[in-house]
């Protein structure tokens, strides 16, 4: 089997699951739930759909448990959506990569921001002299 066929296949899942959950799904567990990818085996027989749920560890966990008791519906979706001989089965993974993302990019922040205070208090430390013949040339 060819791996552009897999490739199409995984897209037609993500949509699917991705629509379903976002417009049809009832569970009030499942929230927050943005799906990233899915990944189809070679035999077509298995699906995995990486997940990100905001908010905490329970929350999530919530949201992982209203998911795998959702699967059901979720696979006679993606079953309609691709008519082929075999339905993938699919399992759900929570991707922790956007959270570590935004994680890393607040610890950045905060070090481009100590970094910035320590320069600004370093020149505020500097030799006054220095800092009055400064203002004198420019103003």
């Amino acid at each position: 089997m060819s791996s552009r066929r897999t490739a199409k296949i995984s897209q037609a899942v993500l949509e699917s699951v991705s629509s379903t959950i976002l417009f049809e799904l009832k569970d009030p567990r499942v929230k927050n739930v943005t799906v990233l990818r899915a990944e189809v085996s070679a035999d077509l027989r298995h699906a995995k759909i990486y997940v990100s749920v905001m908010g905490d560890e329970r929350t999530q966990a919530l949201s992982l448990r209203g998911l795998n008791s959702a699967k059901g519906f979720l696979q006679s979706k993606v079953a309609d959506r691709l008519q082929t001989r075999y339905t993938p089965v699919l399992q759900f993974v929570l991707d922790q990569g956007v959270k570590r993302s935004i994680e890393t990019s607040q610890l950045l922040r905060e070090t481009l921001n100590d970094e910035i205070e320590d320069e600004t208090n370093d020149a505020e430390e500097s030799d006054p002299a220095t800092t009055e013949s400064v203002e004198d040339e420019f103003g």
